[in-house]
């Protein structure tokens, strides 16, 4: 298979890479502008968006959002009816008499009045109460295309939520729903551990209110093969918590009751994984949702040129000398890469002396930085290797 990119003309000339074996079925669905995105690489992984599509919610009616047993029912309710809001239970990792650590049934009762099930004309998805006057925070894959939705609540309101602002780059977005004195959730911005407890609560295949659990398998994660089709898939924390489709954009909570993630992803079985389970980390949502919320935009440190992942075979094909590292296919016209004199062909092999082996591990160096940074990136072009600064700017919008 050949995976050629159109890029300008002059210098910028066509890279073309064939790539043996099978392209990456990436069905996350989250939009990538075609720069700092890489083509399909050999053996990238199986990924599958943990949206459920067209998905029964226990019934078999697709449009059907009764709770699975134990929670209600999901009834279509008036959006501005006054019945009380279901509270939060102490979420600081103790009982409310400040004795021994929360069971995972009191964990998942405490958080689950801050999860809901976000229903599209095309799935279903989850979401977490992220403020008290209804502001949602979901995956952006889950509403994309979506100007409404329709919003299941743990106590059995469904009501109407605007899609109010959307981030493909981190895979966020926010839906305002028309319901006030929500039990918004509580974020924990710094990384768990490996080991750790974790819990998955969402709406699995429409099973409203559902909770797995399993322990932080890894952390700063990133999807082989996914920066050609997905900017999210990067920096992400692993679970064997069991994430299904439906889950996307519900919580991944900690022993505190406290989320530490937003569910986005996982590596379905027909790819050899056995509970392989992703989610961005908290402090990466919440701060595009505080961006979000701000101006309806998030800012992203933008490089301006598409990167693919040197392989053997391209290694081979290009007859380049580097074993490892991130080829540069084109370049944005007048993009910092560009003005910094980086050319198609060139290798990258450091971002401020990080290391640099995938495209991911690219998108993952830029992820931090803001716009205006100077960083330091090592370019190899003639078997020679030169420390080039470059300026990034704003990821231009659309």
């Amino acid at each position: 298979m050949t995976a050629a990119l159109a890029t300008p003309a002059g210098r910028r000339s066509k890279i073309r890479i064939a790539a043996a074996g099978g392209a990456l079925a990436l069905l996350t669905a989250c939009t990538s502008n075609g720069t700092d995105g890489a083509a399909a690489q050999t053996g990238a992984s199986s990924v599958a968006a943990s949206t459920s599509v067209g998905a029964p919610t226990g019934t078999g009616d697709p449009t059907n959002t009764d709770t699975s047993a134990g929670s209600g029912s999901a009834r279509e309710t008036n959006p501005s009816s006054s019945s009380a809001s279901p509270t939060l239970t102490p979420t600081a990792g103790r009982d409310a008499s400040g004795g021994a650590a929360m069971s995972i049934p009191d964990l998942v009762s405490g958080v689950e009045p801050s999860i809901v099930t976000i229903v599209t004309s095309s799935g279903s998805g989850s979401g977490v109460v992220y403020t008290a006057d209804g502001l949602l925070i979901t995956n952006e894959h889950v509403v994309r295309g979506e100007t409404q939705v329709q919003v299941a609540f743990a106590d059995g309101q469904r009501i109407a939520g605007n899609v109010q602002a959307v981030d493909p780059v981190s895979d966020i977005a926010l839906v305002q729903a028309s319901r006030n004195n929500l039990p918004a959730a509580e974020f924990e911005k710094t990384l768990p551990r490996v080991g750790e407890l974790a819990i998955v609560i969402g709406s699995p295949l429409g099973f409203e209110n559902s909770a797995t659990s399993g322990i932080i398998s890894g952390l700063h994660r990133s999807i082989p093969g996914s920066a050609g089709d997905s900017q999210s898939l990067v920096d992400l924390i692993q679970t064997d918590a069991a994430i299904s489709p439906g889950n996307s954009g519900g919580a991944l909570i900690n022993s505190a009751g406290k989320v530490i993630g937003i569910s986005e992803a996982y590596i379905p079985p027909q790819s050899g994984a056995v509970s392989l389970g992703f989610a961005i980390p908290a402090a990466t949502a919440v701060q595009t949702a505080d961006q979000l919320r701000a101006s309806g935009r998030a800012e992203h440190a933008f490089l301006g040129l598409v990167p693919a992942t040197i392989t053997p075979q391209i290694a081979q094909q290009l007859g380049l000398t580097a074993g490892s590292g991130v080829i540069v296919q084109s370049t944005v016209p007048d993009g910092p890469a560009d003005a910094a004199g980086i050319l198609p062909g060139d290798v990258l092999t450091t971002v401020d002396q990080e290391e640099l082996a995938t495209a991911e591990d690219l998108l993952a160096a830029l992820r931090p930085h803001r716009p205006g940074e100077i960083l330091t990136i090592g370019v190899q072009r003639d078997g020679r290797t030169v420390d080039t600064k470059v300026t990034v700017s704003d990821r231009p919008s659309g």
